[in-house]
């Protein structure tokens, strides 16, 4: 059973969003909460596995609660509710650490197979609307300069190895583990290694939060801008 906490200021959709989820098996709703704050209070008392959070709401908006909740209870995972399918507000909360988001007008069957694609530790949001995302909200990331070292690469991006650069390049453009493991000539399984170790190395949990990180730390930029960073060629 997937516990789900539904977040929204508004009693009326999370009305509708309880029946959806409950009249599925597999799924059950074990508390709602009306702003953010209230929303980690819930989480600490009922610890969901999945928390349906809504981003603009009165007082603790869902961008805080979903920082504070990633870095106090990591089990739970966020899926924001967004307006609009490129909203800055959603982008800010991929950043907090949530797992995706939902357009606010989803079809139910796509809520309940988000809410399980999130809880399985997967992402719902395609790494390439990550970057079509960061290449719009470019002018709000910080620029990683001051910290990179002689060969253009900043400190996180110097644990990982050559071939898990060029990984995460790749996932940074979205391919999927096939197409990169046709790229490079490499098994499903030696890809799925790669993937696994970059993301261990970077400390984020999918490959959302990786594209982010690849962006942030000037490993990639803007499609229209392409930052010059040198291409790893060592297996």
């Amino acid at each position: 059973m997937t516990t789900v906490l539904l977040v929204d200021d508004q009693a009326l959709l999370r009305m509708g969003f309880r029946l959806v989820i409950e009249s599925e098996p597999d799924l059950q709703v074990v508390g709602e909460a009306s702003d953010g704050r209230s929303a980690l209070h819930q989480v600490a008392a009922l610890a969901p596995d999945v928390v349906l959070m809504d981003i603009r709401m009165r007082g603790m908006d869902g961008i805080e609660a979903t920082r504070r909740l990633v870095a106090e209870h990591p089990a739970a995972r966020v899926l924001v509710l967004t307006t609009f399918d490129v909203d800055e507000y959603a982008f800010a909360a991929l950043r907090s650490g949530a797992s995706g988001f939902l357009l606010k007008n989803a079809r139910p069957e796509e809520l309940v197979d988000a809410i399980r694609t999130v809880a399985s530790g997967s992402s719902v949001v395609e790494p390439r609307i990550v970057r079509r995302m960061l290449d719009l909200f470019a002018a709000h990331l910080p620029t990683a300069t001051d910290d990179t070292s002689p060969d253009g690469l900043s400190p996180v991006l110097r644990t990982l190895t050559p071939r898990e650069l060029d990984v995460l390049r790749c996932v940074a453009e979205g391919l999927s583990n096939a197409e990169i493991a046709e790229r490079f000539t490499l098994s499903a399984t030696t890809v799925k290694t790669h993937v696994g170790n970059m993301l261990a190395k970077l400390g984020v949990r999918d490959r959302v939060q990786a594209v982010i990180v690849a962006y942030e730390s000037g490993l990639v930029g803007p499609v229209s801008s392409p930052r010059s960073v040198p291409r790893a060629s060592t297996p």
